[in-house]
């Protein structure tokens, strides 16, 4: 009997699951990196596609030289590529980067406008920062660097809206190079830091004798910046965490020497404001394992674990969860095949799961990023069987290591259950919607409208005709929530605000707003969970979640913001 459990776990782990994934192909490479969730709830993921002339040319070329000058403008090759993909898994825009040289985009950040930030390099060594708009249309470009090779590993968000691009240098040996700091070796780390325009605020260089690569930083809550790099010498592959304060100004540095190889992958910071440091090293027999270091801001080594798995396995991206367990994305192999891995990993670093996804031959996730609803999207690259083209690869996630379709359930039984959920939502609340009280739309929100239940300009707490009413939704709320608890995952309790916050400047605005948001969810949260008995508040636990949009979905009338409702409480049922 033990042997049959055993077969049975150790084929629930080890065969890749290649079902309720997405495939996107070009004619050529393509491949994905990094991806984020925008504010409509759409997917928008960074790459690169290789793109080449097909079919017989229109121009005839008179010498070599004026061909290459041709391919030289960037018309063809490897180019920076962005996809935005509807909630179904459809494609809802791709745009390829119109930048002369533009060779290769690692990372993208989300702006406060619904644009972003993209970071990569180009085939020459230069670095490169474009701000891309909501619809990925190019806002500006910035070229920098040294006039040596660089290359950009990452594109890390800071508190003032700005951005650090992280990589590394081949090394100046120019005395008067004025970015030049310590480094002889092969290549330096190499951090840039930019306002929220773009304007490049320092570009500095940091290493040793040996080859110091910038692996990937994180932003504390103090406002300094941990970096952490890889420093390569003889045979040995080491790893070296050092903080700096917001100017560049090294605070402290710590250099792992270590007797085994090891290289740095990713660096987080966690909800308890210390730091997760995601490790690749090679155990004795020579095989790749997980290793995850978790740290305080004083270097103080808090957990050290080792993942130890039948196959060799490396993470490429983590994220946390809101309960503080974490997803981690990457690839696992053996000698035939390469598949894409997730992992889940409690707050002690402990795996809980794992799955392994694709089919024959090579498959791996490059990033993930965790959804509002608590699902993940992963993405990456797959190299189909009896092929040589790579192909972007994407698979949404649960928090139990299984993918998930896009569309959830079949469209049909998905829009049957919404239109249940709908209608016994309208009929139980028809007396407050018939008093102007709520709304309830048919993603399943109801939201406060009554002008006496809707908050004042900087006002979070709750005033007693809140109270009183949400008291009363409650009471049906509930029952309702209780009657359809198989059908329903959540519920949550969104804040929103107005836009005005004392002719403050656009980014103190905006935080100062999101907070107000936050708090005004937390204050709807508090007061139903507190007028609940122990029953009901167990009950409650699996299912409540605070958010907050800040002014990023204020109602506009007329074209015009209706500052009076956009002060409000939305409370949305989230269905299985």
């Amino acid at each position: 009997m033990k042997h049959i459990l055993l077969f049975f776990l150790l084929y629930n782990i080890l065969y890749a699951d290649k079902e309720n994934t997405l495939i996107l192909s070009k004619p050529f490479d393509s491949v994905l990196y990094a991806v984020t969730q925008n504010y409509d709830d759409t997917i928008s993921a960074i790459g690169y596609s290789n793109q080449y002339k097909q079919g017989s040319s229109s121009r005839t070329y008179t010498s070599a030289f004026e061909y290459l000058a041709d391919a030289s403008q960037n018309k063809y090759g490897k180019k920076s590529y962005l996809v935005t993909l509807k909630q179904n898994g459809k494609v809802k825009y791709e745009r390829f980067a119109n930048i002369n040289d533009f060779n290769e985009a690692v990372a993208i950040l989300k702006t406060p406008q619904n644009g972003y930030f993209i970071g990569g390099y180009t085939f020459n060594g230069s670095l490169l920062l474009a701000k891309l708009d909501p619809l990925g249309h190019t806002l500006f470009v910035r070229k920098f660097g040294t006039k040596n090779y660089d290359r950009m590993n990452n594109l890390i968000p800071l508190s003032d809206g700005g951005v650090l691009a992280v990589g590394s240098s081949t090394t100046s040996r120019d005395t008067y190079d004025p970015m030049f700091r310590t480094g002889l070796g092969l290549n330096d780390i190499f951090l840039t830091r930019f306002d929220k325009n773009g304007r490049m605020l320092w570009s500095k260089k940091y290493g040793t004798q040996y080859d110091d690569r910038g692996i990937d930083a994180v932003e504390a809550y103090d406002g300094s910046i941990v970096v952490i790099a890889s420093t390569t010498y003889d045979k040995h592959h080491d790893v070296t965490l050092m903080r700096i304060g917001e100017n560049g100004n090294k605070i402290w540095l710590n250099h792992f020497q270590l007797d085994i190889l090891i290289q740095p992958k990713k660096i987080i910071r966690l909800h308890d404001n210390n730091f997760l440091a995601v490790l690749s090293q090679q155990s004795n027999v020579g095989k790749k394992q997980i290793r995850l270091i978790k740290f305080d801001l004083q270097k103080n080594v808090l957990i050290d674990n080792t993942i130890h798995t039948y196959y060799e396995s490396e993470i490429n991206d983590i994220k946390e969860y809101a309960n503080s367990t974490l997803i981690g994305v990457g690839q696992t192999k053996d000698r035939y095949n390469t598949d894409a891995l997730v992992m889940v990993l409690d707050n002690k670093l402990e795996m809980i799961c794992q799955n392994h996804f694709g089919a024959k031959n090579v498959d791996l996730f490059n990033g993930v990023t965790i959804l509002r609803n608590s699902d993940a999207i992963a993405v990456g690259l797959t190299i189909p069987n009896n092929s040589q083209v790579k192909k972007m690869y994407i698979a949404k996630l649960r928090s139990n290591c299984l993918a998930i379709p896009f569309k959830t359930q079949t469209q049909k039984i998905q829009k049957s259950l919404h239109v249940n959920l709908y209608k016994a939502l309208q009929k139980t609340f028809s007396k407050e919607i018939a008093q102007k009280k709520i709304m309830i739309k048919k993603d399943l929100s109801i939201t406060l409208i009554d002008p006496k239940l809707l908050f004042h300009v900087g006002v979070y707490h709750l005033n007693k005709n809140q109270k009183k009413f949400l008291k009363q939704l409650s009471e049906k709320l509930i029952p309702f929530l209780e009657q359809y608890r198989q059908k329903i995952q959540g519920l949550e309790i969104i804040g929103h605000t107005s836009s005005e916050w004392d002719h403050s400047p656009f980014d103190k605005g905006y935080k100062n707003n999101m907070q107000l948001s936050l708090k005004r969810a937390y204050s709807v949260v508090s007061y139903l969970f507190d007028i609940q008995d122990t029953k009901t508040k167990k009950f409650l636990t699996k299912l409540l979640k605070a958010s907050g949009y800040s002014y990023a979905k204020r109602i506009i009338k007329n074209n015009r913001e209706d500052k009076k409702h956009s002060r409000r409480i939305v409370i949305k049922i989230i269905p299985r």
